[in-house]
């Protein structure tokens, strides 16, 4: 047949396999003094590989703690088994598979962020495919693939920012010597801030010749992420040269002071609570203005108003909820970079006179109870309307009745 031809050590390639191969073999040795008969037979069958049926989506994107459901279904002769695997993770973090070989997150939590992959297996052969699930909603993950170059007197650390949990995520480089006489746990970490949109930073005055540790951190408005591992490297010491020329000199780099927002307090007024603040203490450019962030009962940060001017050290936050707990914070901005939160203030309106106003922001009144109202001020509205109209039907019918009444009579009185 096309495409069949039988090596030389006896075994047979058939390239395409179909109806043709179908059947029962065997195999004859033999050579110049004949040969000792035939090998027991064999039965060559065809079966089907498997094949995808329904593929995962490339990537899916769900909040916290909901239910997601990835389906994945192949067929094949005999019928394949499908297996989910999550890469880079030993078992299933939690997820379960249904009846449908479909992957079920019931609920989506942190951990089962990353690449899962999707596999259907028989005797003939196995097949996969795999996506991306993006958890919504959660403080942002490690950075990876920390690097640290070692310069004069200075190190450039380097990374891939991890998944920002679904809010902008800023950084901080953390670094501290290696001192042998220190535990581990007693060393003084310094954090520097990275600019905003950066993924490096020069860490600079660094001893010669000593041992430093890096990590990195992100963090977006609901928290902190986990640290990245830990990078040790030495800084380059100074260097002689041999020839008289003078070396070139080194380019400078501009380093960039933006310290927190300072004495945030508050305070109750008749229209609401006022906060007030000072500038930060240290900062090398022009300040851009200020942002508000707020929480309410310890849930997660929201920015109340990111365009506060620079100008301004007070703010008036009107429409608060009675009986509720809020946190205020503020970060400052000059040009692309940001500072970290200034210091926390608590704001109780429990028993105080405060009550959603006018003026009060959408962000502090939750959207069902803000649809509820106005759906109430519809209803009442339209029930007003509707009465109004009714009586103005009834009089007009009472006053019709009571004109006939009168013509009746005239007409009786003139007979």
């Amino acid at each position: 047949f096309p495409g069949w031809s039988v090596r030389s050590d006896g075994s047979i390639i058939i390239a395409m396999g179909n109806d043709d191969a179908l059947g029962v073999y065997t195999c004859t040795p033999y050579n110049s003094y004949g040969t000792a008969g035939e090998s027991r037979p064999t039965r060559v069958l065809l079966k089907d590989p498997p094949a995808f049926t329904v593929r995962p989506k490339e990537e899916y994107f769900q909040e916290v703690g909901r239910e997601l459901v990835i389906p994945c279904m192949a067929h094949g002769d005999p019928p394949p088994a499908i297996t989910w695997v999550k890469l880079g993770s030993a078992g299933k973090n939690g997820a379960q598979v249904d009846a449908n070989s479909s992957l079920v997150f019931r609920p989506l939590v942190k951990e089962q962020h990353g690449v899962w992959e999707c596999m259907a297996s028989n005797q003939v052969a196995h097949i996969s495919t795999a996506t991306s699930v993006h958890v919504l909603g959660t403080s942002p993950h490690a950075v990876t693939n920390v690097s640290v170059l070692p310069l004069l007197l200075a190190a450039n650390i380097s990374w891939e920012p991890g998944f920002d949990g679904g809010y902008f995520q800023r950084f901080s480089v953390w670094y501290t010597p290696l001192v042998k006489h220190l535990p581990r746990a007693h060393r003084d970490w310094v954090s520097l801030s990275v600019p905003v949109g950066a993924q490096h930073l020069l860490v600079e005055n660094l001893q010669p010749d000593m041992s430093y540790q890096f990590s990195v951190l992100a963090q977006n408005k609901l928290g902190s992420g986990p640290f990245s591992q830990i990078v040790t490297s030495v800084p380059r010491g100074k260097s002689f040269p041999l020839t008289t020329v003078p070396p070139e000199p080194p380019a400078m780099t501009m380093r960039i002071f933006l310290s927190p927002p300072q004495a945030l307090t508050a305070n109750e007024t008749a229209r609401g609570v006022l906060l007030q603040w000072e500038p930060p203490g240290q900062f090398s450019v022009a300040l851009s203005g200020y942002a508000l962030e707020l929480r309410q009962d310890k849930g997660g940060w929201e920015v109340l108003d990111r365009s506060i001017p620079s100008t301004k050290t007070q703010i008036l936050v009107p429409g608060l909820i009675k009986d509720a707990f809020y946190e205020f914070r503020l970060v400052a901005f000059a040009g692309s970079y940001i500072s970290d939160p200034s210091n926390t203030v608590n704001v109780s309106t429990a028993g105080m006179e405060v009550y959603p106003s006018r003026t009060q922001l959408p962000e502090l009144l939750p959207q069902p109870v803000l649809a509820g109202v106005i759906g109430g001020i519809c209803f009442l509205s339209v029930a007003v309307i509707f009465s109004t109209v009714a009586a103005c039907i009834m009089n007009r019918r009472r006053a019709a009745r009571i004109q006939k009444r009168r013509q009746g009579r005239t007409q009786l009185d003139g007979c």
